[in-house]
């Protein structure tokens, strides 16, 4: 672990990054320089995991998972549960990789549980989806740690409708609604779903 912090302390500067504890877990929270007080939050530890993967994804065992927080979400406030979610799913989905030997990779989704509630009172979503980074395609390009390239997921909520699209449309197709609604991995209270009305499965 002491190895990833200081590829990411060299990469964003020792002074943007600490190692905060929540749950009995630990999390790096990185602030990026001059992004409005962007933040990352991403877990620790799951990259010392060497996922089992496809022969198409050799060279994508070894992963860490993140958020991107808005400048308005206040991490400290321990009770808040409209924010503090992002620690409970960070830790959930890496240890269903490591307790269940998984391999999580781009475009990967999963329900926030059997009845599918919202994420949070503020968030309706009530899916995630996984992705390559978008808004930090550059920030957190692959990263080499010793012999190992550890790659960089994010964690995206999204609204049913949505995953709906994406499993009758595909993820490509889904990717490119975000994209024309500037819609990426950074945490939003506000955004509503990118389909305006009830998507129709036979419309381009």
């Amino acid at each position: 672990m002491h190895q990833i912090h200081d590829s990411l302390s060299n990469r964003f500067g020792s002074t943007q990054i600490q190692t905060i504890q929540r749950n009995n877990d630990s999390y790096y929270l990185i602030t990026l320089p001059g992004s409005k007080e962007l933040r990352i939050l991403m877990t620790t530890g799951l990259s010392d995991f060497q996922m089992k993967v496809h022969e198409k994804h050799v060279g994508e065992e070894w992963k860490e998972l993140y958020v991107l927080i808005p400048s308005y979400w206040d991490l400290a406030d321990e009770a808040n549960v409209n924010m503090n979610w992002v620690f409970d799913w960070l830790t959930k989905l890496k240890n269903y990789v490591i307790s269940n030997d998984k391999w999580l990779g781009h475009g990967h989704t999963l329900p926030t549980g059997k009845d599918m509630h919202p994420i949070s009172p503020t968030m309706k979503q009530n899916h995630f989806i996984l992705s390559n980074p978008i808004e930090l395609t550059e920030e957190l390009s692959p990263l080499q740690v010793g012999d190992k390239t550890i790659h960089f997921l994010a964690l995206i909520p999204i609204f049913a409708d949505e995953m709906d699209y994406k499993q009758g449309k595909g993820t490509a197709k889904l990717y490119a609604k975000f994209a024309l609604q500037n819609i990426t991995e950074k945490l939003d209270h506000y955004r509503s779903t990118v389909l305006k009305s009830r998507w129709n499965f036979f419309a381009k």
